[in-house]
């Protein structure tokens, strides 16, 4: 019999686009694990070197339109795993990550529900901290992990539930709605996210827009139409 690494086989998909800056990180964090079977990233017509760090990391490629949807199904589709890990560019996992996804799959039942890792922020403002507490209201809440939280799942659940609908926004929202709080358990450690988009954009003014985009998604609005929103 082989060890736990060779009976699990997980598949780790991320979603590129310009991502060049950021997946290096994320693609090292990775390196060297055995219960990793393979790296995908799923790009979206990069116009930077995203392609040449993923090809130097032995990344597997796949070509998708753009739109993390279509790219996060695009990836999944041509994963040969058991186990299918979700994971945005910029995302840093913690360590000890591999011992807690270990765990998680090889818990009674685990193929019957989806892993999500806690929001962090590579940032040590206050402000970081106060929005990963509302973040950590939110899926306790609300059963809404976001994709920069990362998902780990099944393939038989992923296929059960339909996979990553062709959406260019709320992919994360729609997959855990059809998942169900029930079936959404968190693994116990962060993943650190880039705190760029919020020092851009600000800790006040971009939560409150993606609050607004949120509640236009739940209010049926046409996610093309919120995606102008959302920008």
């Amino acid at each position: 019999m082989g060890t736990i690494q060779e009976q699990i086989r997980v598949s780790v998909i991320i979603p590129t686009l310009d991502a060049a800056s950021e997946l290096p990180a994320t693609l090292a964090a990775l390196a060297g694990t055995e219960i990793i079977g393979e790296v995908i990233v799923a790009d979206g017509g990069s116009g930077d070197d995203t392609m040449a760090v993923a090809q130097a990391a032995g990344a597997r490629i796949v070509n998708a339109p753009r739109g993390r949807g279509t790219q996060l199904a695009a990836g999944a589709a041509a994963a040969r795993g058991d186990w299918l890990f979700f994971l945005h560019a910029d995302c840093r996992l913690a360590p000890g990550w591999t011992a807690a996804v270990e765990a998680f799959v090889t818990a009674s039942g685990a193929a019957d529900r989806a892993g999500y890792f806690g929001f962090a922020l590579d940032d040590g403002s206050p402000a970081a901290r106060r929005l990963e507490q509302i973040v950590a209201w939110r899926c306790r809440a609300l059963g809404l992990p976001y994709g920069d939280q990362g998902l780990l799942i099944a393939r038989e659940l992923y296929d059960a539930v339909g996979g990553f609908a062709a959406l260019p926004l709320m992919e994360d929202v729609d997959l855990a709605r059809r998942l169900g709080r029930r079936r959404l358990a968190p693994l116990g450690l962060p993943a650190y996210a880039s705190a760029r988009r919020y020092r851009e954009g600000g800790y006040v003014r971009r939560p409150l827009r993606n609050l607004v985009c949120l509640s236009l998604y739940f209010m049926r609005v046409p996610v093309r139409h919120i995606a102008r929103l959302y920008g």
